[in-house]
């Protein structure tokens, strides 16, 4: 089993930054794959951002571009940094950890003006 801690969300207005961080409380860097999810009210949970152990990312439309995955294995830590924020990236964040059916709490990331 291993548990995942987001942190790093919060309220900012439109065109800002973030940086979002989910620890894992056991050693990732053989693990194939890990990933950013988000879901809004109402809507589904959505792929954000993927990255394998090897440093391979994928993403979704929406944020191409715009967000980078990336994961520090010494650190067993993998963070989202979310450029050029809009209003309809508003969601709760998600970390997951799919070789183990690991999800995180979630972090509420707010675009508001």
């Amino acid at each position: 089993q291993v548990q995942l801690v987001e942190s790093g969300g919060g309220l900012v207005q439109p065109g800002g930054s973030l940086r979002l961080s989910c620890a894992a409380s056991r050693s990732i860097a053989n693990i194939y794959a890990m990933g950013w999810y988000r879901q809004a009210p109402g809507k589904q949970r959505e792929l954000v951002a993927l990255i394998t152990s090897g440093g391979i990312t994928n993403y979704a439309d929406s944020v191409k571009g715009r967000f980078t995955i990336s994961r520090d294995n010494a650190k067993n830590t993998v963070y989202l940094q979310m450029n050029s924020l809009k209003p309809e990236d508003t969601a709760v964040y998600y970390c997951h950890l799919p070789a183990f059916s690991s999800w995180g709490q979630g972090t509420q990331v707010t675009v508001s003006s």
